[in-house]
């Protein structure tokens, strides 16, 4: 359970379809910065940046200054704490299934 209320603003952070996006552009293009990040999008640069801090929050990613950009990166290993929480609610889910399954066979 203490897992799960760690987890919980990673899921909040990743509610969010623009915030989806960006964790999504970040994964398939790597590093990026925000005007990169902000290409081809009808969102706003003020925007983006806001949606950032939130997943930065969140401990999905985080910024690295290189000269006077700011380049942000994907923290995998949050994502991947997220997807194991995810797996242990669906083993459970799964679970339960067999159980009413089994009740409902006898």
């Amino acid at each position: 359970m203490a897992k799960l209320r760690v987890a919980a603003p990673v899921f909040a952070a990743l509610g969010d379809e623009t915030r989806l996006a960006l964790i999504a552009r970040l994964c398939c293009g790597g590093s990026m910065s925000i005007t990169r990040l902000t290409s081809g999008s009808a969102v706003t640069r003020q925007a983006i940046t806001k949606h950032l801090h939130v997943l930065a929050e969140a401990g999905l990613v985080r910024d690295v200054r290189r000269g006077r950009e700011r380049i942000w990166e994907l923290d995998a290993g949050t994502l991947e704490e997220a997807g194991r929480c995810l797996e242990a609610i669906s083993r459970r889910w799964d679970n339960a299934l067999g159980r009413l399954k089994k009740f409902v066979e006898d």
